[in-house]
């Protein structure tokens, strides 16, 4: 029984896109049940979105696409998702013979084995070149086979190839975002789209010392969750302390305030003034604000704001892990001959207020008093910390997944009338190193194979489920934590821009669009031996069919979706002197 079998990988924010090719994985669940394998389940089939705050880790993405059949969207992941199907229906047609079968293993050495399963005379066979560089022609029974490296072939009848894992005969779906057409004039949005904003007020103390609807207060620093019970990502924690500006042990000397935190983002505040941020890393360490301060005579107002992005959701005692300021929280005074003095302020009076103000309110809410705040349009800010913005948009056309992109902004989240679609970080790039032009499947997957998308923003575009839209108009609210701006949003649609696939000669290729989108050009097409990829790479080798452009037109142009039966009975003859293929590559529109 195998209950996790790694499709891909999720993604923290920070880092690139992780992929497990189709060849790779379908190799892993055929040498599966070659290996009397019984149970099979993959982790994850349908990739999702962690609306809400529900993206854990901490630091995952909101996107759970985990390059998994069926997208974060429910589009098919092609050519996973067909290569998958075709790999399944295999292994189903062998069910009985697999389950009560006598089995039997020939190795042939460097990685070449050959399982046998036998049940009342029928018999189903197993090639399996599990050498991650050498490929092989092999005579197994008097007939000849080509095994890729890390491959395995099935033959149902042990004599007639149906399927092997490294030879994907099915299409690469290429995918693209299209604009929100929504708008009848076809004009401006999203250009047009009309921003209104709204200050996050700072939590402070008031003049008897209290903070507006505070939660406790303490003499000691608590953990961020326990305080919050996982209400709000936000937690202040909120001091008052008296500086004498004569005292001579501290009236010359440069003041520095030290915060140790498990947090995993820190603001810090002092008389509502901002004098510093600080990130945690990836790796949930503790980390150190250190910034120079004044002081001024008298009562000195010191605001913290912890942070999570997400809390610890797995591991042995994940939820002994600690989360916010744990402290010590000092004031460090130095001479100017380098010797410092220190004020403890960790069992100072702690006042704790959980959550932002305009949570509080609700100001993401549609309905109810929410409807009625006023969200001026006039002087709108931009990068400046703490803002909250709301615009009005109309569902795009069609029945394509819905996403906003939010490049240019910083870091926060969003709602869509009134329900989150979850925290954003578009300011957080990618690790610029790792990616590579070519992925090659063969040998052990790990996350650090096959990666994309260095150096750009570790998530640009958030997923708006079409049950969270109305008809007509949309409110899109974001805060925004670090500073950002707003004008660069847009809403799009996904789907499938073009379709090109590599079959080989016995196979029968199914070409499709979605979304009302027809097949409506063929870039590139050759039957015969062509070379590269796809992805606009594919070029004619030495042979070909004349007739094979003519007929896939025939049968594909101005079609949702084609079935091309990959032989020489219908693409016409090519005069190659080995086994044909098919390559090409057609737009939808």
């Amino acid at each position: 029984m195998w209950t996790e079998n790694w499709t891909g990988w999720f993604k923290d924010w920070g880092m690139q896109d992780p992929h497990r090719t189709a060849e790779d994985l379908a190799f892993a669940v055929a040498r599966f049940f070659q290996l009397n394998g019984t149970f099979q389940n993959y982790y994850m089939y349908h990739g999702g979105t962690n609306f809400g705050r529900s993206a854990g880790g901490p630091y995952i993405t909101t996107s759970y696409d985990y390059d998994a059949p069926l997208d974060e969207y429910g589009n098919l992941n092609q050519p996973k998702w067909g290569h998958l199907k075709e790999l399944h229906y295999h292994i189903r047609s062998m069910e009985k013979i697999l389950t009560y079968g006598d089995v039997t293993e020939v190795e042939y050495g460097n990685s070449l084995s050959v399982t046998i399963y036998s049940y009342e005379g029928n018999r189903s066979c197993f090639i399996s070149n599990a050498n991650a560089t050498s490929d092989v022609i092999m005579n197994f029974e008097n007939n000849m086979y080509s095994v890729p490296a890390w491959s395995v072939t099935i033959l149902p009848d042990c004599d007639t190839e149906v399927y092997n894992t490294a030879k994907v005969n099915v299409q690469r779906s290429i995918m693209e975002k299209v604009l929100n057409e929504a708008d009848a004039s076809g004009a401006g949005e999203p250009y047009d789209l009309v921003w209104g904003w709204r200050p996050e007020h700072f939590t402070h103390l008031k003049k008897n010392g209290s903070v507006l609807h505070s939660n406790l207060t303490t003499n000691q620093l608590l953990d961020q969750k326990v305080v919050t019970n996982d209400t709000s990502d936000y937690l202040w924690y909120i001091t008052s302390l008296d500086h004498n500006a004569t005292d001579p042990n501290w009236s010359d000397k440069e003041i520095t305030l030290r915060v140790n935190t498990s947090g995993h983002i820190l603001h810090a505040f002092v008389n509502g003034k901002h004098i510093g941020t600080e990130v945690g890393g990836l790796h949930f360490n503790p980390f150190t604000l250190e910034r120079k301060i004044k002081l001024k005579h008298g009562k000195n107002d010191l605001s913290l704001l912890s942070v999570t992005v997400g809390l610890k959701n797995y591991d042995a005692y994940f939820d002994e892990f600690n989360v916010g300021i744990h402290g010590p929280v000092q004031l460090i005074g130095k001479y100017k001959n380098g010797t410092e003095v220190t004020k403890d302020l960790s069992k100072n009076e702690w006042i704790y207020k959980v959550g932002l103000a305009g949570e509080e309110k609700g100001l993401y809410q549609i309905t109810g008093h929410a409807a009625n705040f006023h969200w001026p349009t006039e002087k709108l800010p931009t990068n400046r910390m703490f803002v909250w913005y709301k615009t009005i948009f109309k569902a795009p056309l069609g029945t394509d997944p819905v996403v906003v992109d939010l490049r240019g902004l910083g870091k926060g989240h969003a709602w869509v009338n009134g329900q989150s679609i979850g925290r954003y970080w578009t300011s957080y790039n990618a690790d610029e190193n790792g990616c590579t032009a070519t992925c090659d499947y063969r040998g052990t997957y790990s996350d650090k194979k096959c990666l994309t998308n260095c150096g750009k923003p570790s998530q640009r575009w958030y997923h708006i489920p079409r049950s969270f839209l109305q008809a007509d108009n949309n409110a899109l609210v974001l805060f925004e934590e670090f500073g950002g701006n707003p004008s660069n949003v847009k809403f799009q649609t996904v789907t499938v821009a073009k379709a090109c696939a590599n079959a080989y000669e016995g196979n029968v290729l199914h070409l499709s669009c979605q979304g009302g989108r027809v097949l409506s050009n063929v870039r590139f097409s050759s039957f015969g031996d062509p070379q590269g990829t796809c992805g606009g790479s594919f070029m004619k080798g030495e042979c070909e069919s004349p007739t094979a452009l003519l007929y896939i037109q025939k049968a594909c142009i101005g079609k949702e979706q084609c079935l091309l039966y990959v032989s020489e009975s219908t693409l016409g003859p090519t005069g190659c002197r080995h086994m044909n293929r098919l390559a090409v590559e057609v737009d939808c529109s």
